[in-house]
């Protein structure tokens, strides 16, 4: 489950990966974890929908950019990661190395 300090988002990168993951049960697991699942569109990684960060909240993301005030406030801090330490993170509240979970 998603550490009840975090909110996690989901957006799939394009409807074949989204159906793709409906057909292998991804979505039924990101939402059973507490996580807000998406269709594919523009909305965190340039600070829209469902993704304004406010002043020095901390995102881990998975998108390719990162500059001061990218996703919101230019106090909020973006650290870019791959999948896996990005659901480490969100699991364990903080920054995390996927081999920190079991």
């Amino acid at each position: 489950e998603v550490h009840p300090d975090v909110r996690c988002i989901v957006i799939p990168g394009s409807q074949a990966v989204y159906k793709e993951a409906m057909h292998r049960g991804y979505i039924d697991t990101f939402i059973d974890a507490h996580c807000v699942v998406s269709c594919p569109t523009c909305g965190p990684c340039l600070g829209g929908y469902m993704g304004i960060m406010t002043a020095g909240e901390r995102c881990v993301s998975t998108t390719n950019r990162n500059f001061r005030g990218r996703m919101g406030d230019v106090t909020s801090e973006v650290y870019l990661a791959g999948p896996q330490t990005a659901a480490a993170s969100a699991i364990l509240g903080r920054i995390a190395e996927p081999k920190e979970v079991k």
